[in-house]
């Protein structure tokens, strides 16, 4: 459907009858893009926080010394921290595979105020968590990695080398997945700020 508009003549135009063809306004552009950008995100987001889950929750490494029945073990449920992190990262990506229909209303309907102010709320809430667990690991895998020498701790990456990659993947998938929540928070935001 397109409009024509009758232009005035100007001083200096010769032809007569001539119109400007003006297009359409699309309904909801830049919100619907802003919400498909939301989806793709929210995509991204469950395959760092689900890799995050399954990197730390599988990460175990036994080091046999003398004898089989004297051996050293590192796994994730040694640490709470740990336990922590794979607990609330599995909730974060539960939450974002459930926010998925929310996501795809946005992006049917671009001017629902709704469904966008309820995953702005949720997503804060699951920052929060995202963070601090992820937070929690980065304190431990630090000091499995650096040591403590005032409290004589011992870096024992030296010895679960496997172990310690594992849970450093963990770590920085997870913050890979706090990022794009701050995103998805501010592109929501942005989405309605014209409401």
């Amino acid at each position: 459907m397109s409009t024509t508009i009758d232009v005035p003549e100007s001083s200096n135009a010769n032809v007569k009858g001539k119109g400007v063809v003006v297009a359409p306004a699309r309904a909801g552009g830049m919100k619907k893009g802003i919400a498909i950008m939301d989806f793709i995100l929210r995509l991204g987001a469950i395959a760092a926080s689900l890799g995050a889950t399954v990197s730390m929750g599988t990460s175990d490494q036994i080091l046999p010394f003398f004898t089989q029945f004297f051996q050293f073990e590192a796994s994730y449920d040694s640490f709470s921290a740990f336990q922590f992190f794979v607990i609330t990262m599995a909730m974060v990506g539960g939450y974002l595979v459930l926010s998925l229909p929310f996501s795809i209303v946005s992006i049917v309907r671009p001017h629902a105020a709704e469904p966008r102010l309820l995953l702005i709320i949720l997503d804060t809430v699951f920052l929060t968590l995202a963070t601090a667990s992820a937070a929690s690991a980065a304190s431990i895998v630090y000091l499995a990695h650096n040591g403590d020498q005032d409290t004589n701790w011992l870096a024992i990456c030296n010895q679960f080398g496997d172990f310690c990659a594992q849970t450093s993947g963990a770590v920085v998938s997870s913050l890979v997945a706090v990022v794009i929540f701050v995103l998805l928070i501010v592109m929501s935001a942005f989405a309605l700020r014209g409401h």
